[in-house]
């Protein structure tokens, strides 16, 4: 399902800290992060092995996308992968509005997402949502702050995207101006396991699972094998362009680690 917290154009170093928790089925085939290439575009990311998409990348112009999943009742089977939504953008040359508004067409073939799309040298951010069913769709400029996306819209208060939330802001306090160390974040941020109580609970599906969904990160045993947080990602961009893109992902029970480090290239 994922959830993600970050901080945009409104810290003195970083013009985007993004850290996000990636859910899916710990059996369902996954390509860690890595740069690869889609239609000529170089984009770095990780790669859903089985529909060929990505939850969250980015590419070498600065551009960048990320999805989170709508929590429903009843998805529909025979829906479009949400996940080629950042490559649809990344492997795009417009800017992310004009992007957002092509994309209200096709919107109603796939099951609910948000997905935020970002463009670092020209300061856009755009978040886009095809939920509620029969609603308009959403398309909202993303303003300067805290920002915590998970499973509703943008910002809705559920019990994991507040306690993510309160704890991302003390972390930055405790930084202040300074350098944010990225790895303790996600140790003391990403691994968070307390749950909501019910009373807190959506009221969408069976009030088990959305128990077992209702923390920052999930591992739930369902009849289909383990389900639950199988990456945490990190990324910053630097005011000068600097990017660097880490990640902590779950391989055959082992947890593995890597960064990628890479600097925003101009356009000609």
């Amino acid at each position: 399902m994922c959830i993600a917290a970050f901080i945009w154009q409104a810290h003195p170093l970083y013009p985007l800290l993004l850290l996000q928790n990636r859910d899916e089925y710990h059996n369902r085939p996954t390509k860690a992060l890595a740069w690869w290439e889609v239609d000529g575009c170089e984009i770095l990311g990780g790669r859903d092995e089985v529909a060929g998409g990505t939850w969250l990348a980015c590419s070498r112009q600065g551009r960048l996308a990320f999805l989170t999943n709508v929590l429903e009742l009843h998805p529909h089977p025979d829906a479009k992968t949400r996940g080629d939504l950042p490559l649809l953008f990344l492997e795009s040359t417009k800017s992310p509005m004009e992007f957002a508004e092509q994309l209200v067409a096709d919107a109603h073939r796939y099951n609910g997402f948000n997905l935020i799309v970002a463009d670092i040298p020209s300061k856009s951010m755009v978040y886009i949502s095809n939920r509620p069913v029969g609603e308009p769709i959403v398309i909202q400029q993303v303003s300067p702050g805290l920002h915590v996306l998970s499973n509703a819209k943008l910002d809705s208060p559920w019990h994991k995207a507040q306690r993510l939330a309160k704890g991302f802001k003390q972390m930055l306090s405790k930084y202040g101006k300074n350098e944010v160390v990225v790895k303790e974040m996600v140790e003391k941020l990403m691994k968070d396991k307390v749950k909501a109580d019910e009373s807190k609970l959506p009221g969408i599906c069976a009030l088990d699972w959305e128990f077992n969904l209702s923390s920052v990160f999930v591992e739930v045993d369902t009849p289909l094998g383990l389900y639950g947080t199988r990456s945490t990602a990190a990324l910053t961009v630097r005011a000068g362009g600097e990017v660097s893109f880490y990640e902590k992902c779950l391989e055959k029970s082992l947890w593995f680690e890597r960064t990628i480090n890479y600097h925003i290239q101009k356009l000609k």
